[in-house]
């Protein structure tokens, strides 16, 4: 039997992955030193164990720890790994911008969630609900192997399957091509458009558009415009939406914007990501 070892395990990240496994065939091991987590962990029946007894155990460490501590909490939980045990991140964050500690007789397997798609059809209220995904709502998921062997990729997507199901595809990519994914695509570019957007809705408002009347229209609009640009509606935009938004286009967006995707500055953003905090020891 399998033994996985979850760093992390009452935190928020740490409680879907419990949530996920603790019910499965694998022989978990909960590791979790805040009060608050340990709290999460008692609501669910649950204990943590020493550190050192499951690191002594462990096959799989799933390190669901927050990335501006993985540098400084990771040395001591690899350096007490057995052998042939498989390290999972959660995003590429850590382990790109070399924050993971290494060892040569590990394998290292990372994997995020795609969380649900807005063009999910056909869900139940319950599924629809959950948006972050790993409750109810079918997503897809990304992973990569930072090294080991094709076997070992296939350790940990199996694992990755449960922890994010239920999964309705698995792609493998390149550590660096899922940096590109996150936070390139996901939060560097689309996160700071949609918070744009939302301010965008708060301005109308402070201009006198009624609140729900500004929501409802917005929202709407933005379903449409999804759908046509993502394909999954095949008509084009209206000649007066094209002339507003090319009119627009320079104003809100920097022309030299997709530099965000330049190595460089996909390292940049990892850099600031995992830094420690000021007060961390250590």
């Amino acid at each position: 039997m399998t033994t996985i070892a979850l760093f992390g395990a009452g935190g928020k990240m740490g409680c879907r992955i419990t949530d996920r496994l603790k019910d499965t065939d694998y022989q978990m091991r909960y590791i979790e030193i805040s009060a608050p987590g340990i709290a999460h962990l008692a609501a669910r029946g649950l204990s943590p164990t020493p550190q050192a007894e499951a690191l002594a155990e462990a096959d799989v460490a799933i390190l669901a720890l927050p990335d501006n501590l993985i540098a400084r909490l990771s040395p001591q939980i690899i350096a007490a790994l057995k052998p042939g045990a498989l390290v999972m991140c959660l995003d590429p964050a850590a382990p790109l911008a070399g924050k993971v500690a290494q060892r040569e007789d590990l394998s290292y397997f990372v994997t995020h969630p795609c969380h649900p798609s807005v063009f999910s059809y056909d869900l139940t209220p319950e599924e629809r609900h959950d948006f972050f995904g790993g409750i109810k709502a079918p997503q897809a998921i990304v992973s990569a192997l930072l090294s080991g062997t094709d076997a070992d990729f296939a350790h940990g997507e199996a694992i990755a399957k449960l922890m994010y199901g239920p999964v309705t595809r698995a792609h493998r990519v390149t550590v660096e091509q899922m940096a590109m994914l996150e936070p390139g695509l996901s939060e560097t570019t689309s996160q700071t458009c949609i918070r744009t957007i939302r301010e965008g809705l708060d301005e109308v408002i402070r201009r006198g558009v009624p609140a729900e009347a500004a929501r409802d229209f917005l929202l709407g609009h933005i379903n449409i415009q999804l759908a046509i640009f993502f394909d999954e509606l095949k008509i084009q935009f209206s000649d007066g939406a094209i002339k507003a938004m090319d009119r627009a286009r320079n104003q809100i967006i920097q022309p030299d914007w997709k530099r965000v995707f330049e190595p460089e500055e996909i390292r940049a953003s990892l850099e600031d990501i995992t830094r420690a905090p000021e007060n961390a020891q250590g």
